[in-house]
């Protein structure tokens, strides 16, 4: 009976939780304030999208299409849209769900009341966390003005750059050839 017990208080371990944080889904991208979406970063609108690839695959890619010899990768890198020069900036961050379990501690529970004992045998599992990746762009003209707000008369042509750079991002699995074009 009691393994039955133990059993049935284990697989109840996988499906009880209540979430504490929880990452965004972003299907495509979103065009939002950089600071809401993460305190560290500037109070200037972001250009964000979830990033698959691993660990500073974006810069490598904007190293390697801008040509910048991992010369200022990060900051103020510049491109041009319509005759109109821009810069870009962009951050890679995370945002993790976290998740407070509720059966490992209920089983904990009736362990120790059980069996008097003072450990607990699932304190491991009482909180699980899991993260995801995501870059955030952000744009400067000359005039320090932010192209992305909405009042900016060509926020659409940038944003429309953005998510060719994005898609173009995502599509390339070999930098090397930005490297060969000129």
């Amino acid at each position: 009976m009691r393994a039955l017990l133990f059993t049935a208080l284990f697989l109840l371990s996988f499906s009880s939780c209540i979430p504490t944080k929880i990452a965004p889904n972003i299907k495509e991208d979103k065009v939002m304030a950089a600071k809401k979406f993460k305190k560290q970063l500037p109070k200037r609108q972001g250009f964000i999208f979830e990033d698959p690839k691993n660990a500073n695959e974006f810069y490598a890619y904007i190293n390697a299409k801008f040509k910048l010899n991992n010369k200022d990768v990060r900051w103020n890198v510049p491109f041009t849209v319509n005759n109109k020069e821009y810069y870009l900036s962009f951050y890679e961050v995370e945002r993790t769900s976290k998740t407070i379990n509720i059966a490992p501690i209920i089983a904990d529970a009736a362990l120790i009341a059980a069996y008097q004992t003072v450990g607990s045998a699932f304190d491991n599992f009482y909180t699980s966390r899991s993260g995801k990746w995501y870059v955030v762009i952000t744009i400067n003209e000359e005039d320090f003005m932010d192209p992305l707000e909405k009042n900016y008369a060509k926020r659409e042509e940038v944003v429309a750059f953005l998510r060719q750079l994005k898609k173009e991002y995502l599509s390339t699995s070999n930098y090397n050839k930005y490297l060969l074009m000129d």
